[in-house]
């Protein structure tokens, strides 16, 4: 066979997935300090808010995707037990952070293994009192005799690449905090709304130099659940549906075998691929969600999607192109650096309730087409377009 005619075949492939699921549920319990209860009963109430959303009720729900929090929570098995569910498909994906938990969902709906499932993740790390003082990510062996015990010491070091290969600076990676904690005031789910200029942020001291506090998310507590269902029984549910367009993943498991691993360009190759999968051109996302551990992977994502060229995120947030009224809206909801950490469940259902018309003062105009494209540190990349209509 040809690479011609193996194109083709995936080309059809991704014709079929455009559109044929969709997400009819969000929920999203409180954030922040959730004292007294497990992360599991805080999964359980997301998964009520969100089939409430949907306006289903449990007996719908035929398959169930968790997500499994730091220890032995969030587990289908567990979830199912105290949720009351018995669904024909479950699985738990040891990262499930919501892109990667959207795409199961897409791919057992699509293979006929469940019509309509709810993916879920609850935590209370941080009144339970977890530190997150591991290595980030896979070879964490290497990392941790120097320090790098979580995410912020490799991402300080993937801004001083970037500073040192293009000339980007403290004060144009300040843009970033400064932009999404705006967001959060408008944003009555947010952790952090207190006012942050540039100027706050520039006198801040290091936390990990040159990253400052509000370059990094905060541990907390909380909840996320979405309902995804098949496109055809998307038209009986009370709210709009939200059409997943396209999906797509990339690995970068050889780690600091690849060249430059610090900035990720094994991402670029999703930048490439998920326009045409998803039927739809860069120029119509309409919101950018970035999973934002730290304000680093924000310049990053940018770039390596093609919103603006290789070495020139810093000048393209510092005139204002993702604020809220530009023409790249990014992290609508504050972001895990002011709305809360969430392993980036949250810009998923922030997503839908942009292109559903929900968000009051901080609702993107004629939003119809959404990004959201995440990361498990220096390992695995994944990327989801959502919209309104399925492009013809």
């Amino acid at each position: 066979m040809t690479g011609e005619h193996r194109a083709g075949g995936a080309n059809d492939r991704w014709a079929a997935l455009r559109g044929a699921t969709a997400i009819v549920g969000v929920g999203t319990t409180q954030q922040g300090e959730l004292a007294g209860r497990g992360a599991d009963e805080i999964a359980i109430e997301a998964l009520a808010l969100a089939l409430a959303d949907a306006g289903l009720e449990k007996a719908d729900i035929d398959g169930l995707i968790t997500c499994r929090s730091h220890g032995d929570f969030g587990i289908d098995t567990e979830i199912g037990r105290l949720a009351g569910l018995n669904p024909r498909y479950g699985a738990t994906l040891d990262y499930g952070t919501c892109n990667f938990s959207l795409h199961l969902a897409v791919m057992a709906i699509a293979s006929g293994l469940a019509d309509t499932i709810a993916i879920l993740y609850g935590t209370n790390q941080r009144t339970a009192g977890n530190r997150f003082a591991t290595g980030a990510g896979a070879g964490s062996a290497l990392y941790e005799p120097h320090g790098f015990v979580n995410i912020a010491g490799p991402a300080a070091l993937a801004f001083q690449r970037h500073a040192h290969l293009y000339g980007t600076t403290e004060e144009q990676l300040g843009h970033i905090a400064v932009n999404q904690r705006h967001n959060a005031k408008l944003n009555p789910l947010a952790i952090f709304t207190q006012d942050l200029s540039l100027a706050d942020y520039l006198a801040a001291p290091y936390l990990v130099e040159p990253l400052r506090r509000p370059d990094v998310c905060m541990i907390s507590d909380g909840g996320a659940a979405l309902i995804v269902t098949t496109a055809q029984a998307a038209r009986d549910r009370p709210r709009p549906p939200v059409y997943v367009l396209g999906i797509d993943e990339v690995t970068g498991l050889r780690l600091h075998q690849n060249p430059d691993n610090l900035l990720r360009p094994w991402i670029r190759s999703l930048g490439d691929a998920i326009y045409p999968r998803a039927g739809v051109r860069r120029d119509d996302v309409d919101v950018l969600y970035i999973q934002d551990p730290t304000s680093v992977y924000v310049l990053q994502m940018l770039e390596w999607f093609g919103f603006c060229a290789v070495g020139e995120s810093g000048p393209f947030v510092a005139a204002g192109h993702t604020r809220l009224g530009g023409d790249l809206p990014v992290n609508t909801s504050g972001g895990q650096l002011s709305e809360s950490y969430m392993w980036g469940w949250l810009h998923l259902c922030e997503a839908v309730r942009q292109l559903r018309g929900e968000c009051g003062a901080r609702q993107v105009a004629d939003a119809h087409v959404a990004q959201y494209c995440s990361a498990k540190a220096f390992e695995k990349a994944a990327v989801s377009i959502l919209g309104t209509a399925v492009p013809s």
